[in-house]
């Protein structure tokens, strides 16, 4: 085990999405006394594991944290039955962002809720993982809730050029091989594989000028429901998580009044954040003690 992680315990699980899809997980226990729990919820093709140090570091600080993979992706992508170690086809998978959502984040929530019922809740919430706070029936268990770069991901909000090869990639190229193969593949530079339903989903979403908000989705009322504190990052060097873009998801939260902060690389002593940067290890003092002293209440 790394050196870091030595008054860390890491345990890979297994825990049931809402419809008893089989999920996989990684809990993140401290040594010492927990004093908070903290879910981690991905971006869009992204496998867990990209957390892996972020989530060790809360722990360090006292924090029980989950990371997991959405249904299709990362471990939560069903192996074949031959074959060594290969996962299986997507071909015919169901699967869409809003069941990620309602299935799968709401679900890892209940998980946390009633393991850790004694620790206040908060919820790490990566591109996605921020806009499936809005659409989960049960957010109002979470009392503190950090953004980092999560936007309502319409293609106009995008910095140019990006959003022309944004709207491109997606409608031109995405879509129609998304259909034909009956998948999203990785190779498409999204990523990981994604369910067919995933994508076209997010293909009709980035295409709308208000992202899922222009969707006919049900689960767009729990947007309101949500009233805990919520703090979201916007980093100015990211092309997709604008501030325009950030602060258009947060507007959804209709209860609250959220707050949105812009960060600089220079204000961290680096060259580029941009829209993964967060997660590498050398923000362990600035971003990440900045967000983890926030979500303790420190």
């Amino acid at each position: 085990m790394d050196a870091a992680l030595d008054d860390v315990f890491v345990d890979d699980i297994t825990f049931p999405a809402t419809d008893g899809y089989a999920l996989a997980g990684s809990l993140f226990l401290p040594r010492a006394t927990k004093r908070h729990a903290v879910l981690i919820s991905s971006a869009t093709a992204v496998p867990r594991k990209i957390y892996r140090g972020f989530a060790s570091y809360l722990a360090h600080r006292g924090c029980a944290v989950l990371t997991y993979d959405y249904r299709g992706i990362g471990d939560s992508r069903q192996q074949a039955m031959v074959g060594y170690n290969q996962p299986k086809s997507l071909v015919g998978f169901k699967a869409s962002m809003s069941d990620w959502a309602a299935l799968d984040a709401a679900a890892a929530v209940r998980w946390m809720r009633e393991r850790y019922h004694g620790l206040p809740l908060a919820y790490i919430g990566h591109s996605f993982g921020g806009q499936a706070l809005g659409l989960i029936e049960n957010n109002s268990e979470i009392a503190r809730a950090a953004f980092v770069a999560s936007q309502a991901g319409t293609w106009k909000l995008m910095t140019p050029p990006e959003n022309y090869r944004v709207f491109a990639l997606m409608n031109l190229v995405g879509v129609p091989i998304s259909r034909l193969l009956g998948y999203a593949p990785g190779w498409l530079g999204i990523g990981e594989d994604l369910p067919q339903g995933v994508f076209l989903q997010w293909a009709e979403w980035v295409s709308s000028p208000r992202y899922l908000f222009d969707s006919k989705l049900p689960a767009l009322q729990n947007f309101a429901k949500y009233k805990g504190e919520l703090r979201a990052l916007s980093f100015t060097d990211d092309p997709w998580a604008t501030r325009s873009a950030v602060e258009l998801l947060c507007s959804g939260f209709t209860a609250i009044k959220p707050e949105v902060l812009s960060v600089r690389p220079a204000d961290v002593g680096i060259a580029k954040i941009g829209h993964f940067g967060f997660f590498r290890p050398e923000h362990r003092d600035t971003l990440w003690r900045g967000v983890a002293e926030w979500i303790q209440g420190e």
